[in-house]
């Protein structure tokens, strides 16, 4: 009896090693590619940017891996779906940090990218965000960045652009329960009271975003209308205006992208509907036709602003890995952070992309030039 027991013992032992072997095997061989991750509403009424901007880092890596990738090892590309909600994006970074990401291009919608970089500043991990313009993102860590415009950007720009085109009478309408509107607007009032124009301001929430046509009633008067938020909430304000016989021109940001899809052939939309972006689809500039031309034969269909900065977002820390000369997959995500930052705060470093010519500044902001862009049916 105790001769049975010592043998089972020994044998349970014997298993027990074998398992720990094969599971140190398993985790050493599958560290043979540098993983970047990211979150992003792969489902829900923001997909639209979330798979925009997949679409775009995974062609990137794709290139990048048919060029030879770095060091002789392919870039893994993984995007976990959030909803666009702060709690999956910082359930998806626990998942992509155990799993070996070593960098990251954020979250895609501010909220999100919010709590993902709350943990990645406990890392010391690089991220650098091709969509979430919320001025707190870049504020949760000196490992944060980002490709796009900031909010505040957006709405000062916004703000000499109706003063440099002669508009009078001005609307807006933004959301007051969203920190990427909220942001915006706060930026377009500062620069309208700064201009000495004045304008009529309607808001609404997150729970009362369906219909406008209170809203826009009250700025029937309006030339033009500001209006900081995202593309599902603008085709329903373009609606509200044919219903009413609103003509102003509606002037929106970069959420903007994405309204060609809320509207159907039979949809009658009479407003000019202009919106600020860094991407031109229909650039003539080598790099953006390229671009253009590549993601179309891969998804058949046009990329949007949001497809070009995930493109943008993974060539810039591919060029930034690779100007820091990182061959060895050993190296933990903060030495890496700390080699990336070290290439693109020289004052000397800048990155030509598809969304323009871009320099950071250790707030990780990024300089780019804007350009405005109107809605065509």
């Amino acid at each position: 009896m105790k001769l049975s027991t010592k043998r089972w013992i020994c044998s349970l032992m014997l298993v027990s090693m074998l398992l720990l072997c094969f599971a140190g095997c398993g985790k050493a061989n599958s560290k043979d590619t540098w993983n970047i991750g990211a979150t992003g509403p792969l489902t829900g009424s923001a997909s639209s940017y979330g798979i925009s901007v997949k679409n775009g880092a995974e062609l990137a890596i794709e290139e990048i891996n048919k060029a030879g990738g770095l060091a002789g090892h392919d870039f893994k590309f993984d995007m976990k779906d959030d909803q666009a909600q702060p709690g999956p994006a910082g359930q998806g970074y626990d998942v992509l940090y155990e799993a070996g990401m070593i960098a990251s291009i954020g979250s895609v919608t501010s909220d999100s990218c919010l709590a993902f970089g709350a943990k990645a500043a406990k890392d010391n991990l690089f991220f650098i965000t091709p969509s979430a313009s919320a001025q707190a993102v870049i504020e949760t860590g000196t490992n944060a960045f980002r490709v796009c415009f900031g909010d505040p950007d957006q709405g000062t720009l916004a703000a000499q652009q109706i003063k440099a085109d002669g508009y009078t009478k001005v609307g807006c309408i933004y959301d007051t329960s969203d920190p990427y509107s909220a942001g915006i607007y706060e930026a377009f009032k500062a620069e309208m009271d700064k201009q000495g124009i004045a304008f009529n301001t309607q808001s609404f929430d997150k729970d009362n975003n369906k219909d406008f046509s209170s809203q826009v009633e009250q700025l029937k008067e309006c030339d033009i209308i500001f209006c900081p938020f995202y593309y599902t909430e603008a085709a329903l304000v373009a609606q509200s205006c044919v219903s009413k016989s609103v003509n102003a021109v509606l002037f929106g940001c970069d959420g903007f992208d994405g309204i060609a899809g809320m509207f159907s052939d039979t949809d009658v939309i009479s407003n000019k509907i202009l919106y600020i972006t860094p991407f031109d689809v229909n650039s003539t500039e080598a790099k953006s036709a390229a671009f253009v031309s590549a993601y179309k034969a891969k998804y058949g269909s046009e990329p949007d602003q949001f497809a070009a900065d995930g493109y943008d977002a993974i060539y810039l820390i591919y060029t930034a890995m690779k100007q820091a000369d990182i061959k060895d997959l050993s190296l933990t995500a903060s030495q890496v952070c700390e080699l990336i930052k070290g290439v693109i705060l020289q004052s000397s470093f800048s990155y030509a992309g598809v969304t323009g010519t871009m320099t950071w500044d250790a707030s990780g902001a990024c300089t780019k030039t804007p350009i405005i862009v109107e809605y065509k049916k």
